[in-house]
């Protein structure tokens, strides 16, 4: 009965790799869902905070408090209401289109796509960081490349691909996560030729608006070991009522 023994082998290679193209799949869900809700982990359907924004370069310091609501993944606001000086500046998103507001010369400027990646009012984040034009499960294949204890932690590290048709700079990203609460730990942003570019690190984990959140987001460049931008969380309300009149140019120069 040589063909019914190779039969039963036939069926049991087909089940081992049936079996194993299931946990493949279920990984890759799994990553897909984990990367999506840290990507949205500081908006919800809607969010309304108040952030200090603290720029160190070797040249000067520069304090910011900073007003940010957003609604979906379509409309972000955020609007600067301290020092002074240049209270009321504003950067407003409505799906695609973005724009900043001048109060000193009473002037709206449309942000073209090129300048996506451009420094936001001189800190170490970019325009996208802050409006999040770009969404890393829509931008970037995910695969796990770690999944164990680092330092006492259990995690999970990503690496995050662009697509082919996709509209970003980044050669890959790579995210740490912590396996118990999926809060993310740091990130790691690399150019096309594999080069570090900067690491975005996560801490001061606390309960605001009625979730766990990392409170303090430090961005550090990788070629200048001396500069950075800290954002730190003082209050945020998720799933706030917020009209999406809130987010017009009409509403950008108040």
């Amino acid at each position: 009965m040589r063909w019914q023994k190779g039969a039963l082998i036939l069926l049991l290679g087909l089940r081992v790799l049936l079996s194993s193209q299931l946990a493949a799949a279920l990984n890759d869900q799994q990553a897909w869902e984990i990367i999506d809700e840290v990507d949205q982990l500081l908006r919800g359907q809607s969010s309304s905070g108040t952030v200090q924004m603290q720029i160190s370069t070797v040249h000067w310091q520069r304090d910011l408090s900073l007003h940010i609501w957003s609604l979906g993944t379509e409309h972000v606001l955020i609007r600067i209401t301290n020092p002074q000086k240049e209270a009321g500046t504003a950067t407003l998103k409505i799906a695609d289109d973005i724009w900043n507001y001048l109060p000193k010369v009473n002037r709206t400027i449309k942000i073209p796509t090129s300048l996506m990646m451009d420094s936001w009012m001189g800190s170490h984040f970019t325009n996208d960081d802050l409006v999040k034009e770009s969404r890393l499960v829509r931008d970037y294949g995910i695969t796990t490349s770690f999944e164990g204890n680092r330092a006492g932690v259990e995690v999970y590290e990503y690496i995050l691909t662009p697509k082919p048709e996709a509209a970003v700079v980044w050669g890959k990203i790579v995210i740490e996560v912590r396996q118990a609460d999926h809060m993310p730990t740091w990130e790691r942003y690399y150019d096309e030729e594999g080069k570090l570019v900067r690491e975005l690190t996560f801490s001061d984990y606390k309960t605001m608006g009625g979730r766990l959140i990392p409170t303090r987001l430090l961005m550090r460049p990788a070629d200048k070991a001396d500069e950075q931008t800290v954002i730190i969380y003082e209050d945020i309300i998720f799933d706030a009522a917020i009209s999406q009149d809130t987010f017009s140019l009409r509403n950008l120069g108040r």
